[in-house]
């Protein structure tokens, strides 16, 4: 029997909302873009008509009515999601929530909640999982080809200048969740562990400007972990770093190591009379894991297809959220959170 199209709905006309759209416009088998929901109407107008589709809504809960969406992306603020999922779980509709997943675990736990209760599924949008280089790393961890994990780094460093409204802890939850929930996941999936301790500090060096409005915003975070297994883990995060888009990994075992990132844009090469060598650093994320966005858009169209769970679920989002909350409360507190 030949399988029905789903129909998808995106949720949030942002830049990754725009790559997601674009994936189920022309490129997921089985997949069909419906529509497209943002609140700013020009926004929801100039994105419908850039992706051929004749369907957008300003409310969410409009297009929830649609009886031609089948399954919702949501790429909205953080703050958004767990009322979003909910009632598109509610509404019957499969969901695939970007990150970070909620604000809480509460929010976390309600969303998983109304999914199962629902019966639909629900995939946390860590498209690193879906990357083939990272794929590739995860098989031989799991192959033993490094032997034990010991200690997994990862790092993620952005350009861009934060949203005003990711200045406000309460509304973003900080760079730990904006910009480095994947390096979380990251970790998790590759010691197969889970995070028992963390320590964390952080600081505000490029945006100073906005210190007398928002004194707890920090540009630059580091943090350290300790997984159940006795493993170790660090992550490091800088948004406007100006340079580029910087996303490495390692992992090191007890008989090898890996290492993962890939920092140059192009494989142009320039040489100049000063004697110096240019190549172009990485410009964005949307260039280093296009790919893997739509490896992960394909594989949730596969899993409501199948029946099957999704390869990244919403106790996977729960746990990142955990470690966002705990390392933001040893920034503030200044000693290590046990969870």
């Amino acid at each position: 029997m030949q399988q029905r199209d789903i129909g998808v709905c995106i949720i949030g006309a942002g830049r990754a909302g725009m790559i997601h759209a674009a994936n189920f416009r022309k490129n997921v088998p089985y997949a069909r873009l419906v529509a497209i929901v943002d609140p700013n109407e020009e926004a929801a107008v100039s994105a419908a008509k850039e992706l051929g589709i004749d369907r957008y809504y300003t409310d969410y809960k409009q297009a929830l009515e649609d009886a031609e969406i089948d399954a919702v992306v949501v790429v909205t603020p953080t703050i958004y999601h767990r009322d979003i999922v909910v009632a598109s779980a509610q509404a019957g509709k499969h969901v695939l929530c970007e990150k970070p997943m909620a604000m809480n675990e509460r929010e976390c736990d309600e969303m998983i909640a109304a999914c199962e209760a629902a019966g639909v599924t629900l995939q946390v949008a860590f498209m690193r999982r879906f990357d083939e280089n990272f794929v590739e790393a995860k098989r031989a961890i799991d192959e033993g080809e490094i032997g034990e994990v010991v200690l997994v780094k990862s790092l993620t460093r952005g350009p861009s200048q934060p949203m005003p409204w990711m200045y406000d802890l309460a509304k973003s939850n900080g760079p730990l969740a904006e910009v480095n929930s994947h390096d979380i996941d990251t970790i998790r999936w590759f010691s197969g562990s889970e995070v028992s301790e963390v320590y964390a500090i952080g600081g505000n060096y490029r945006n100073r400007h906005v210190a007398a409005d928002y004194p707890d915003f920090y540009d630059n975070v580091s943090l350290t972990a300790r997984f159940a297994s006795g493993a170790q883990a660090s992550i490091d995060g800088a948004v406007a770093v100006r340079y580029g888009y910087d996303s490495r990994v390692e992992i090191l075992g007890t008989e090898g190591v890996i290492f993962l990132g890939q920092t140059h844009e192009k494989t142009t090469i320039v040489a100049g009379p000063d004697r110096l060598l240019r190549r172009p650093f990485m410009n964005s994320w949307r260039s280093l894991f296009k790919e893997a966005y739509l490896a992960e858009d394909t594989d949730f169209i596969a899993s409501i297809q199948e029946g099957r769970p999704p390869r990244v679920t919403g106790h996977d989002g729960k746990m990142a959220v955990r470690v966002v909350e705990a390392g933001n409360a040893s920034i503030k507190t200044g000693v290590p959170v046990r969870l």
